[in-house]
């Protein structure tokens, strides 16, 4: 809703030429749709020029009449439709200087264990509407070296049930049981969570995730300073330099050097930078909330094979994504998530979109009849 205030705000102006930096980033599918067809009818109408800067190029490939791909700072090429090929696959191997053949690494040898992680009866109020429930009963649970893939919809309530989990960081009156290794655990704060080994990547980077006017050094270390202190609780500063250095080169952030300023990076190398920051930590249970979300396909296929590299490790992974290609991609098994409950579980050989989708209309229906 935010991001359609802003488009909103932009567009009633009178305006000759709009420039949208990643304006679909954060709208379901519906309302990606109409705002290309809003730009197409002012543009048509008015004559408006539009720059539209993103990486979903499926809207790119729709919409644009020129496509200028960008790689390191510098321009490659343009191509121009109707002239050139205009397809997903020629401007991906613009991007990142090859052809990828498949979007999705292959998992490897990796053997799903016990159960690590099990949510039971999980319903959370929202704190701003009282008595409205953002999540509704929702159980489910996850297994050691497994990627839990949950999704749905925008405003299914995926995030809320994912920062409640965290800590109740999200939400009022939360009620359910969490299980960890099959002993019930309590969480009341962040604190606890990670205590637990639970940790948390949030989809908005920026305004949750991390403290931009801070290096890469501070940003990686945050949540784990007290493992770095020496006796009396100093920071062992040349401990911390090691670290930030070894998942520098670990998750092959881009940058000049660890004290560069997160706020000065691209947004695939914060994203390293936020998964950096949890993997030293070490948890046993790692939820991501839209890992991909703003950034190239070269990056999504380095986050794509650290996911892999975590289930490998024995590490129990959430991933909730709104690009149903990706859930489907990623997950050894997806649940499906509609206004805030849990419609449907479907195992990797069951998922597709249409099945996902199915399990939606479906619970829509039930709602209805």
């Amino acid at each position: 809703k935010q991001q359609l205030v802003e488009i909103a705000k932009a567009l009633s102006k009178d305006i000759k030429l709009l420039i949208l930096d990643e304006p679909t980033a954060s709208l379901n599918d519906d309302d990606s749709q109409k705002l290309l067809d809003l730009i197409c009818g002012l543009r048509e109408k008015w004559g408006m020029t539009a720059i539209i800067i993103s990486h979903k190029l499926n809207e790119i490939t729709q919409i644009a009449d020129r496509i200028t791909v960008i790689r390191d700072g510098r321009t490659i090429e343009t191509l121009e439709k109707g002239k050139d090929e205009f397809t997903e696959d020629r401007i991906i191997r613009g991007m990142v200087g090859r052809a990828i053949t498949d979007r999705y690494p292959a998992r490897g040898e990796c053997p799903i264990g016990d159960i690590v992680f099990e949510v039971k009866h999980w319903n959370v109020e929202s704190p701003y509407i009282a008595g409205k429930l953002a999540v509704k009963d929702v159980s489910f649970n996850v297994r050691r070296g497994e990627v839990v893939g949950i999704a749905g919809l925008m405003g299914a309530g995926r995030t809320e049930l994912a920062m409640s989990l965290f800590g109740k960081a999200y939400g009022r009156n939360i009620t359910g049981q969490l299980f960890k290794n099959g002993e019930e655990i309590k969480i009341d704060s962040v604190s606890d969570a990670i205590r637990h080994g639970i940790a948390y990547v949030t989809e908005d980077r920026k305004g949750s995730g991390l403290v931009l006017i801070e290096s890469i050094r501070e940003n990686t270390t945050l949540p784990t300073l007290p493992r770095l202190a020496d006796r009396g609780g100093v920071i062992n500063m040349h401990r911390e330099v090691r670290v930030a250095e070894e998942y520098m080169q670990k998750l092959h952030i881009k940058a000049p050097g660890i004290y560069q300023k997160t706020g000065n990076l691209s947004g695939g190398n914060q994203q390293k930078v936020m998964l950096a920051r949890w993997i030293y930590a070490d948890p046993d249970v790692l939820i991501l909330d839209e890992p991909t979300r703003g950034i190239d396909v070269g990056a999504k296929y380095e986050i794509y094979c650290i996911i892999n590299e975590l289930a490998k490790a024995g590490k129990s992974v959430i991933v909730i994504s709104s690009e149903l290609p990706e859930v489907l991609g990623v997950s050894d098994r997806i649940y499906v998530m509609n206004e805030g409950r849990f419609v449907g579980e479907l195992s990797r050989e069951e998922a597709s979109q249409e099945s996902v989708m199915r399990c939606i209309m479906q619970s829509n229906a039930q709602k209805a009849g």
